[in-house]
């Protein structure tokens, strides 16, 4: 029986993004994303998200903000392990200024929504470099719940988090300009890895969950 590995991808992303990881033996599960409820903090939605994992003891894989969902999820939920990739740990993992945006609630002065001429900045924090990279980028922005959005960028530069659970796997990579990778403590370093790293350094990132699965721990 192939292992199962539950997956939640980045702010408002899709099961694309694990599509080039090779984990022979395992089974991918995406979760997917809800629409949050008015005022609903981030713990209850973790809650709700956890809703659609299935096993006891779940092997989680997060990738940015899906990380931190991983996260909220272990806090109150018995995970066997953790796999973070391009996310962050604690609130002290958060660059300066998404805290800073969260302290003085400049995010409340804006309404997020995707537009054209702010894709190649997004593409350039995202990593987003080929152009499948980008199409793949530009569908998410299509997609994503604009209140959804909305109240994600609250949980990020507001989070509160300080636990640190010894089964978490971190993998980062030094090129992240999101999650910049002097802020963090990594166990596994992807050289000149981006945030989108999971896509395009797949290869890399796929032996180092291999790995980790192998040794049990």
């Amino acid at each position: 029986m192939n292992q199962r590995i539950y997956c939640i991808s980045g702010l408002g992303a899709n099961e694309e993004v694990f599509s080039r990881l090779h984990l022979p033996g395992t089974e991918l599960v995406v979760l997917k994303w809800l629409v949050p409820e008015q005022d609903e903090s981030f713990a209850a939605y973790s809650r709700r998200m956890f809703d659609q994992v299935t096993d006891e003891n779940p092997v989680m894989i997060g990738v940015s903000f899906g990380g931190m969902t991983c996260i909220e999820m272990a806090n109150q939920f018995p995970v066997k392990k953790l796999l973070l990739i391009s996310s962050v740990k604690t609130k002290a993992e958060l660059p300066f200024w998404m805290k800073a945006t969260g302290k003085l609630h400049l995010h409340r002065l804006l309404q997020p929504r995707p537009h054209p001429l702010l894709y190649p900045i997004e593409n350039f924090f995202l990593g987003a470099v080929s152009k499948e990279e980008k199409l793949i980028a530009n569908s998410f922005r299509k997609e994503v719940n604009r209140e959804y959005l909305q109240w994600a960028i609250h949980q990020i530069v507001s989070w509160k988090n300080v636990t640190i659970h010894g089964n978490i796997t971190h993998i980062h990579g030094t090129g992240d300009r999101l999650f910049p990778f002097r802020n963090v403590q990594a166990d596994y370093t992807i050289r000149e890895g981006g945030h989108f790293m999971v896509y395009n350094k797949a290869a890399e990132i796929s032996a180092i969950i291999h790995r980790e699965l192998e040794s049990g721990h």
